[in-house]
């Protein structure tokens, strides 16, 4: 059950309710959600493939301009050029689409197809770093493009929270899954990109 102050703070970073709500995946260091657990199937039945959902606009703002300046272009030559990485971007797929299944049958809803992508492109392409970030920010250490993104991005919650939370509740500090607790560390550059 996700806490009410998150539902609404994750609502008002996304400007609409949220769809399959699970669980809050990753906090900001400012203290609000960041990343949201979704469930693979909508209420309806519909497959919704991005389990890890990266919510603060202000990250999302920070990561939009790192996808402007062709990062994604590069990770994908390197994609085709290191074995290593590759394996390793591989792992990161598999892991999700574990995760996505076990959520899955958690919940009683059949898995997504396996040759259905995971999430930002993976295992084979790389073209989306809101969802290769969200994976990092809630399973650290799992996703190698994830970690190499967030590591570029200025500190978004250095200037306060991205959204007032109604009420003027606290969010929640219980732990959601896949360590939320755990904040970004950033050995990149202080500066912004």
């Amino acid at each position: 059950m996700v806490d009410p102050a998150d539902a609404a703070a994750v609502e008002r970073q996304l400007g609409r309710p949220p769809r399959g709500l699970r669980a809050v995946a990753h906090r900001c260091p400012c203290g609000l959600p960041d990343v949201v657990e979704t469930a693979p199937r909508l209420a309806d039945g519909s497959p919704f493939p991005t389990l890890f959902y990266l919510t603060c606009p202000k990250a999302a703002s920070a990561i939009g301009t790192l996808e402007s300046s062709g990062l994604m272009k590069r990770m994908q030559a390197r994609l085709a050029e290191d074995p290593a990485l590759a394996e390793a971007y591989a792992r990161a797929h598999a892991g999700y689409v574990e995760r996505r299944d076990k959520v899955a049958s958690e919940d009683g809803l059949p898995p997504l197809p396996r040759d259905m992508q995971s999430a930002g492109g993976m295992p084979d392409r790389v073209k989306c770093l809101h969802a290769l970030v969200g994976h990092e920010l809630a399973m650290p250490g799992s996703n190698p493009f994830g970690r190499e993104a967030l590591d570029a991005l200025p500190e978004w919650w250095c200037d306060g929270p991205c959204v007032e939370v109604p009420g003027g509740s606290e969010p929640s500090a219980q732990a959601g899954p896949a360590g939320s607790d755990d904040l970004p560390s950033f050995d990149g550059p202080e500066e912004g990109v």
